[in-house]
């Protein structure tokens, strides 16, 4: 191994070198405080480029030779467009063709249509990938096959890794649903609309050359500019950039199961009964079914009660798109479009506002929007009896989800987790959990179908909350209950070889994943 494993300050043991390259384990939260300066791009010079501000070439193979494509470079893309995306695959496959070798692939998210990426894996075009792992490539990584060590950060982790100079991307390549010849793009607009393009904005700030990807070329100026011109070096012109129907995927329907509409309704009653849903509050739900069945039922209470709230969080969806047009909000600030209605609203609403990780999530920034964020709905693979989470492995040890937003959304002033108390006769409240993800001193409340757990360092949430009607229950009684219902389930058998790292929100390593024997 080129690694040492030394522990962080939750007692895992994390790999000292990543690729290589020399990491910082976890110290807790809002221990690890940086130094230096941020990293810059070279310096370009308008004599490079042409007078007429065209930046266009005749196809993508020929934008990543002029990119100076070659060997052990990283090459990042963004997902937007979520499972429709068409742009990534073919960036490697023409690497490929090019024989270029060791690279490494710098996604925003990964989907299942990027499952064609293993077989790039296997011969040796894609050295490992820093990004999320959904599905098949998760399996391919946990079964210890990727060459190198993958990288896993939320979305305002990867800013910070480009922004501190933690990774240096060599080609960026924006899809975008509409670009002008000199390089200005955005998601609003086109046959491809995705609504915004927040995800690549580091990308293309940082990296040393910039091919922006459109099926929509109109004349200069594309406005709003989500993507800067002056920051692009070359823009392709191509028949569909990608598929935006398939932004919308099985984790943005309402759920139908009894059980979570339970939960999804006590998360409404405890946040109503804490006293967080007043007039001038905000939240975030994602985009999961008991996320968006929690939003419908707290609309139905601020329509009651006549209950305004100053903004909502988005992802967005055809359910915050409601309540911004019903007068419920005042805005959406919006950091990725789930649903067609959310890039409609986005286009004509002037309240419904596109953000990036930057303003929102990036923990090495002088603030950030999650902070203000009264309460936050978010999910979980498995939680602990100390409350931390996991969100990238399941509990047979495979790595099959990306981290998003989710590390991010954490230091929002109330952060709950309603879930099932088990899935497939599997608990998902255990002793210790698989991988932490999140520390269980930002975790304040879990909400099973079985009662309401809250953390005991909120006391001031059990005090709002005593006297309700609400099942609140320490957590220690719901596992045994639901341990006795299901039995205890075999641990995975790990090898001690780590196939992935899991980033904290400073970029310190939290914790590691294991190839699965």
């Amino acid at each position: 191994m080129s690694y040492q494993l030394i522990e962080n300050a939750l007692g895992k043991m994390v790999p000292s070198h990543i690729n290589g390259q020399e990491v910082v384990p976890y110290q807790g939260v809002g221990k690890y405080h940086p130094s230096g300066q941020k990293a810059a791009p070279a310096i370009s010079s308008c004599a490079n480029y042409p007078s007429s501000g065209d930046k266009t070439v005749a196809n993508l193979k020929t934008a990543l030779l002029k990119a100076g494509l070659r060997n052990g470079m990283t090459i990042s893309t963004h997902h937007h467009f979520r499972d429709g995306d068409l742009l990534a695959n073919q960036i490697f496959d023409i690497a490929a063709e090019e024989g270029v070798k060791d690279l490494v692939w710098f996604p925003s998210a990964s989907f299942p249509c990027h499952s064609k990426m293993i077989r790039h894996l296997e011969s040796g075009v894609i050295h490992h990938i820093e990004g999320s792992m959904n599905g098949p490539l998760g399996e391919f990584v946990t079964a210890g096959k990727m060459k190198g060590m993958a990288v896993l950060r939320s979305h305002g982790g990867r800013y910070q890794a480009i922004q501190d100079g933690e990774v240096h991307v060599d080609i960026s390549v924006i899809a975008a649903p509409t670009a002008d010849p000199f390089g200005n793009a955005n998601g609003l607009r086109g046959p491809s609309a995705c609504g915004l393009l927040g995800f690549a904005l580091a990308d293309s700030q940082y990296a040393d050359k910039v091919i922006v990807v459109s099926d929509n070329l109109v004349p200069f100026p594309c406005h709003p500019w989500q993507i800067q011109g002056n920051y692009v070096d070359y823009v392709v012109s191509v028949e569909q950039v990608g598929d935006p129907s398939k932004i919308v995927s099985g984790t943005t329907q309402i759920t139908k199961s009894p059980d979570r509409l339970l939960i999804a309704e006590l998360a409404t009653r405890f946040a109503i009964e804490a006293g967080i849903v007043q007039d001038g509050f905000s939240f975030q739900a994602g985009a999961g079914g008991t996320s968006l069945a929690f939003a419908i039922f707290l609309e139905k209470f601020m329509e009651e009660n006549q209950i305004r709230a100053r903004f909502v969080r988005g992802g967005s969806t055809q359910y915050l798109v409601k309540m911004l047009e019903k007068g419920l909000t005042d805005y959406i600030l919006d950091g990725q479009t789930f649903d067609l209605e959310g890039v409609r609203s986005m286009r004509e609403h002037p309240c419904h506002v596109d953000t990036s990780p930057f303003t929102s999530y990036n923990y090495h920034g002088k603030g950030n929007f999650a902070s203000l964020i009264d309460v936050v709905i978010l999910g979980a693979t498995e939680v602990d009896l100390n409350f931390n989470a996991n969100v990238v492995t399941h509990s047979d040890g495979k790595l099959l989800h990306g981290l998003g937003g989710w590390q991010n959304c954490l230091f929002s002033k109330c952060t709950i987790l309603p879930i099932p108390s088990f899935r497939d006769r599997l608990p998902v409240i255990r002793d210790q959990v698989t991988t932490v993800c999140g520390p269980g001193e930002l975790i304040d409340v879990i909400i099973t179908e079985r009662g309401i757990a809250i953390n005991p360092l909120r006391e001031d949430l059990i005090a709002k909350t005593k006297g309700s009607n609400l099942p609140i229950r320490p957590l220690e009684d719901i596992k045994e209950e639901v341990d006795k219902l299901c039995g205890k389930p075999d641990l995975p058998v790990l090898d001690e070889e780590v196939v992935a790292a899991i980033k904290w929100v400073d970029g310190t390593v939290i914790d590691a994943v294991r190839k699965l024997k």
